[in-house]
């Protein structure tokens, strides 16, 4: 038998929800369960530039089906389409390092790309940097 002060706590949680639901749907806004899908690179993307935080990842399996190679000079980025060419600059020490996106993330807030180990390694990004990224294009097939 289940305690009744957690029946109720479930029973407010559930009104509460609905209720939040009816007021999304009352105000005119569709809520949408699929995600976005990235457009490729456009020539307005090519050239652009952002700045934030890098981090270092180390999945085994990317979101474009390679293993990830540790060594090798590719990142992670929430929107630029797979395959794209970013220049990463560590504000810290002036370095930049051209990187090739093959993998989703990071999906923690202020972050704007993941580096693998060796593109950190040769930016001397050792945990986290402030970085700038200026997207160059697409790889089409071409490995960095």
């Amino acid at each position: 038998m289940r305690n009744q002060n957690t029946t109720h706590r479930r029973i407010v949680k559930a009104a509460t929800l609905i209720a939040a639901f009816a007021c999304v749907l009352a105000s005119g806004i569709t809520p949408s369960l699929a995600r976005p899908h990235p457009a490729r690179a456009t020539k307005a993307d090519i050239g652009s530039a952002l700045s934030g935080i890098a981090s270092v990842y180390h999945d085994r399996m990317t979101a474009s089906g390679e293993h990830m190679n540790p060594n090798a000079m590719t990142a992670a980025h929430k929107t630029l389409p797979l395959g794209s060419i970013v220049t990463v600059r560590n504000h810290r020490n002036g370095r930049s390092l051209t990187v090739r996106i093959n993998d989703r993330g990071p999906y923690v807030r202020g972050r704007v790309i993941d580096l693998s180990p060796g593109a950190a390694r040769v930016l001397g990004v050792d945990g986290l940097a402030p970085v700038s990224l200026s997207v160059n294009g697409h790889a089409h097939g071409r490995r960095v």
